[in-house]
């Protein structure tokens, strides 16, 4: 069984950062695309940050030019550095993997999830 263990989030007051980690462990053949969610009270789960195992990197536009997402296949490991964060960061933050198998096996995880507060 694969599972993804997410750490860093907490409450920050706006213009602080905060950087989440998602270590995924278990039998492991290749983690290609791992990806960073986040769900506010009420709304839906939306796209935060994209990469893949070649290192491209996709964000969406809330989030541009404040939070990076890195990884490191070492440890089988995904990182969101978070700066500047507003209010409106305030959200559910999870880790989602895209591991691989075989060629027709391709298998989702996902993390618990981890509380992002951003509030003075």
């Amino acid at each position: 069984q694969v599972k993804l263990v997410e750490s860093g989030g907490g409450l920050v007051q706006p213009g602080g950062s905060l950087r989440l980690a998602c270590a995924a462990s278990g039998s492991i053949f290749n983690i290609y695309t791992m990806r960073w969610y986040r769900q506010a009270p009420g709304e839906q789960r939306d796209l935060v940050a994209t990469i893949t195992s070649g290192g491209t990197t996709n964000y969406a536009d809330s989030v541009k030019g404040r939070f990076t997402i890195s990884r490191d296949n070492t440890k089988n490991t995904v990182y969101l550095q978070m700066n500047s964060l507003k209010p409106e960061d305030t959200a559910v933050y999870y880790c989602n993997a895209e591991i691989f198998y075989s060629i027709t096996y391709v298998s989702n995880y996902w993390g618990q999830g981890t509380q992002v507060t951003v509030s003075s």
